[in-house]
């Protein structure tokens, strides 16, 4: 019994690096271009973020400062949740 749960514990300890890379971040920026064909923002960071087929891309254009939540997946910036910012 001791040697499973050392396994199992070895096991998460090895795997817990993976979960952080899963996680959601964010950014506070402009959004400099909008490609509603690629369905991708560019942000006044260098970054591109790609939105999900069912984004609404309604009130935003160059200029607008947004907080994007995001999580990286593939090495792309896939946008979760978006807020305009005043």
């Amino acid at each position: 019994m001791r040697f499973v749960i050392a396994t199992l514990m070895a096991t998460a300890s090895l795997l817990s690096p993976l979960s952080a890379l899963a996680e959601s971040a964010d950014v506070e920026a402009v959004i400099t271009s909008i490609d509603t064909d690629r369905l991708s923002l560019s942000l006044d960071d260098g970054k591109s973020y790609q939105a999900p087929e069912e984004f609404n891309f309604e009130g935003l254009k160059a200029g607008v400062k947004v907080l994007v939540f995001y999580t990286e997946v593939d090495g792309k910036r896939v946008i979760n949740d978006l807020e305009i910012l005043q």
